[in-house]
């Protein structure tokens, strides 16, 4: 505990020293005394001129992803135990700054910690873009005259730029799925979407206005050739321009309409983040780049590593089919996976798109379920849709799947209150059934108190009550939820009377083994943190040690740190082939390490065929031939209660709990978590604490 107390504060302090480093880059003291000092002191043959920004910009923030990794490693608890437990009550202190303090408008959600982050950092931007139209039109040249007011703008659009850059180094760690900078402050990459959008929509704002902006000085100007040039040294237009291009088609198909009802348009345009990633690298030169690489450099990393993971086939062992046209698939998984609930996975099925990846949640729990990976999808779109019928389809035996994570939580913090409320509507409820299965262990295996449950399920026909099948695993194990205090009101808004529709026997399809599937394992091994720390450390390392060679021996001979002579394209393009290739290796070495460590593991391929397929809970309890060591999975339906043809009155059912600390989860419509968010917030109840599980991108 003592070592995690001083990471966390070392990260700290390296983490204000950078921000620092950021809020001061703007004024005349940085950039006309310490600038100048600090390149005559830290210019050499090996680094040259970018020694300054790697180690003020770039260094801090990999020496915070790696000590994060070392962070979580020594807070990683033993498989199936539940350390937060002991903390439960201090988390009382933050409930204030968690509480919702907006619900609705274009931020969606927002906590009074987020609302706070959000004011500090839009009040950092209009400090840096204000110092830096100050100190520049304080540098105009008095002999301007009446072209005076073009020299301003051209100042104007030029620091507009500037200011943007802020936003494009914080751009890529939201979206990092494995970021241990993330995971050691309590934030996931799926819950963090929200500010990946907040920082692309303000970043595209600020550098459309410096293209735009330059584009019409040029034309007033009479310069409109500036346009058309690449210099060799310096900034090269061209390469702006081209992307700024391909960062506004990515822009605008980011817009909600087109990303609800166009998701396949969203997903390839937004692979044009390579384009305006590296031809914006060829904007404005490495030295400048390195201001903003570490959020890249990491991001890179953690797209390779799950790239390297999805190379592998996955063994699907079974599916089962609901009358809700929704289906759950199981997966065999490594035994030293371990995951927490409301982690999600991504899937790419050939057979339905070679192509697309979707997000799903998992539904299992790796305690309860220790060689087994379930996750639910439910018909929404045409990649469902597809999925759906070659699944239900009585003559597919086999189904090639590529996974990549699972990414979520770091830890298990349900534990900690008294009782614990998960309202959701729909296919929301997917994250529940994860929890309810990791506490169904968490009864068995611990001896205190378990909070009590209460599960508010909103459903538009009775149908999707079949869903409710799911709260127990596919096994040839009785499960006893009956330990587990767990209350069911589950709400049908479009039918009055009561229908038997989801009486209906689900479908169940067992998967034939195939040599090349393999379980789900970790990329890196039982001690990933760990391995992804050195990935991270050594690939950096390696990648200083030969752009300093490169430097010293290849480009410094030719213009000797003039920046004159050997063409920024050029340098551009060496460092970041030199990067890539450090990442590859690295990553490569302890993958392959990993994999062979883990051999025999990994090829215990659980071989299921001639297997009876097993009722679910719900067909066994209204089965009449059902066997007696069944009957325990009665509980589940008699703590079902269910009412048609109204919706739940969530303030009334809300604020007659009692209990001093009461956790609210709110998962689905974006209106029925607005709603749950505004009864927490309005303070009416102090025992609420509030947390909403989006998944919509």
């Amino acid at each position: 505990m003592g070592a995690r107390k001083a990471i966390m504060a070392t990260v700290v302090l390296v983490m204000l020293g950078y921000l620092i480093m950021w809020i001061i880059m703007p004024t005349n003291l940085y950039r006309y005394n310490w600038t100048p000092k600090i390149k005559a002191k830290m210019t050499s043959t090996y680094f040259g001129t970018q020694a300054q920004s790697i180690l003020i910009y770039t260094f801090p923030m990999i020496l915070v992803a790696v000590l994060g990794s070392v962070y979580l490693h020594l807070g990683k608890q033993p498989h199936g135990e539940y350390g937060v437990i002991r903390n439960a009550k201090k988390s009382s202190k933050m409930a204030i700054w968690r509480r919702p303090v907006i619900v609705k408008g274009p931020l969606g959600i927002v906590t009074g910690i987020e609302l706070s982050f959000l004011i500090m950092f839009v009040a950092l931007l209009a400090w840096s873009l204000s110092t830096f139209l100050h100190v520049g039109y304080g540098r105009l040249a008095p002999d301007v005259g009446e072209k005076r007011w073009l020299a301003k703008w051209e100042a104007t659009v030029f620091r507009l730029g500037l200011t943007g850059n802020i936003c494009l180094a914080l751009l890529f760690y939201p979206v990092t799925r494995g970021s241990t900078i993330l995971q050691m402050f309590g934030l996931t990459s799926e819950a963090s979407i929200k500010y990946h959008m907040w920082l692309g929509n303000t970043l595209m704002a600020f550098f459309t206005c410096h293209g735009l902006g330059y584009l019409l000085f040029w034309a007033v100007s009479g310069q409109i050739s500036e346009a058309l040039k690449w210099e060799k040294v310096g900034v090269s237009n061209v390469a702006g321009e081209i992307a700024l291009l391909s960062g506004l088609i990515l822009w605008i198909a980011t817009f909600p309409r087109i990303r609800r009802k166009m998701f396949e348009v969203f997903f390839y345009t937004h692979h044009l983040y390579i384009i305006f990633m590296l031809f914006f690298f060829l904007h404005v030169g490495i030295s400048y780049a390195f201001y903003m690489l570490p959020g890249i450099y990491l991001f890179i990393i953690d797209r390779y590593l799950r790239f390297l993971q999805s190379r592998q086939r996955v063994r699907l062992l079974s599916a089962r089919v609901l009358s809700c046209q929704a289906i759950e698939l199981n997966f065999a998984k490594n035994p030293s996976l371990s995951y927490n609930p409301t982690s999600n996975i991504f899937i790419n099925i050939p057979a339905v798109s070679k192509l697309q990846w979707h997000p799903f949640t998992i539904t299992s729990s790796s305690n309860l379920e220790s060689d087994r990976l379930s996750v639910m999808i439910k018909v929404g779109g045409n990649w469902s849709r597809k999925l759906y019928d070659v699944v239900s389809s009585s003559s597919v035996d086999r189904l090639e799947v590529s996974v990549e994570g699972p990414y979520g939580p770091a830890s298990n913090h349900f534990l900690r209150y008294e009782t614990l409320v998960m309202v959701c509507g729909g296919s929301g409820i997917t994250p529940f059934i994860s929890i309810i299965r990791d506490l169904l262990y968490a009864s068995s295996t611990l001896k205190s108190q378990m909070p009590k449950v209460l599960l508010i399920s909103s459903f538009k026909n009775s149908s999707e009550l079949s869903i409710l099948n799911l709260l127990l695993p596919l096994s040839s194990t009785s499960y006893d939820i009956s330990r587990l205090d767990l209350q069911i009101k589950a709400y049908v808004t479009k039918q009055k009377h009561e229908s038997l529709d989801h009486l209906t026997q689900p479908q169940c399809t067992w998967f034939k083994p195939h040599v090349s599937d393999a379980p789900i394992s970790p990329s890196v091994g039982q001690n990933g943190h760990l391995w992804l720390g050195a990935i991270i450390a050594s690939s950096f390392i390696s990648f200083l040690i030969f752009m300093g060679i490169l430097t010293r021996y290849v480009i410094y001979p030719i213009d000797h740190n003039t920046n004159k002579i050997f063409s920024t394209a050029e340098r551009t393009i060496l460092y970041l082939l030199i990067l890539c290739i450090c990442i590859a290796i690295t990553s490569s070495f302890a993958v392959v390490w990993n994999k062979k460590s883990n051999g025999t593991e990994t090829k215990q391929i659980v071989n299921l065929e001639g297997v009876t397929p097993q009722a679910t809970p719900g067909s066994q309890y209204y089965n009449a031939d059902r066997e007696l060591e069944s009957l325990p999975l009665q509980s589940v339906f008699e703590s079902t209660e269910v009412h048609y043809g109204e919706r739940p009155n969530l303030k009334r059912l809300l604020f007659d709990l009692k209990e001093s600390n009461v956790g609210v989860l709110a998962c689905g419509p974006k209106g029925l978590r607005h709603e749950v968010a505004a009864i927490c917030g309005s303070g009416l109840a102090d025992n609420l604490h509030f947390e909403s599980i989006s998944f919509t991108w």
